[in-house]
This record gives C-alpha cells, structure tokens and sequence, in this order.
C-alpha cells in the first residue's frame, strides 16, 4: 500500500493522508459520480459493440441463410398414380426440361427396379428439376 501526501499552502503541519487504493481514488477526480462525456461514449461504444456481436451470434445460430443460397436438402412432391398414368407422364407433369432426367431421378428416389406404375401408388417426385 502506497501512502499519499497533501499539503496545503506552506504549512507542513496541516497535512492530510490519503491511502491509495487504486479505482476508490478517482472518486476525489469526480465527486458527484456521474460520467464524463467521454465515459459515456466508451460506455455507448461498449454496449453497442456487445449488441452487435450478441445480433451476429443469434443470426448464426438460428440458421439464417445468405440471400440466394439454395438448401441442400432436395423438395419432393408426392403423386398418388393414377389409374393408366406411366412414369413418363408423371415426370412430364412435373419436369420443366428434362423429362428422361426426371424419370431416372423419379426411379432412384423411389428405388422403382422398372418403369411399371401401380395405379394408388405414392411416388416421390424431386421438385428442383
């Protein structure tokens, strides 16, 4: 502990002490305790900047997505067959290029060994064709 010395004036014998501990001395700096003006601006830094990381770490934890990105888990319809209906037609309702491409696609989501329909059968059809 540090021992400090105020004298006033030339008389040494009205001398005060004061202990310095440290944060308790700036008390004697600004009795009324209220903040500077820049103790409120680094108090307004501080908290803003906190928020802000506080924003970023919640949007990257509920799973926001970038504008534009595109999910990697693939959209199905499903399609109940129709009485007549072949996988070509099904596909043909759906495609909007492709059709071959979205009846091989069709095939393997739903592990079909041929090209025969059953007519009240449910069929996964992939939508990012």
């Amino acid at each position: 502990m540090s021992a400090v010395t105020f004298t006033t004036g030339f008389n040494s014998t009205a001398s005060k002490s004061s202990v310095n501990q440290g944060f308790l001395m700036t008390q004697h700096a600004n009795p009324s305790g209220r903040l500077t003006r820049r103790g409120r601006l680094a108090r307004t830094i501080v908290v803003l900047s906190l928020a802000v990381v506080m924003v970023a770490g919640f949007a990257a934890t509920s799973g926001a997505n970038v504008a534009g990105s595109t999910s990697s888990e693939p959209s199905y319809s499903i399609v109940v067959v129709a009485p007549g209906e072949t996988l070509w037609s099904v596909a043909a309702a759906y495609a909007s290029g492709d059709v071959q491409g979205l009846v091989k696609e069709i095939r393997e989501v739903n592990n079909l060994k041929g090209y025969d329909l059953q007519a009240g059968q449910r069929l996964r059809v992939p939508l990012n064709q």
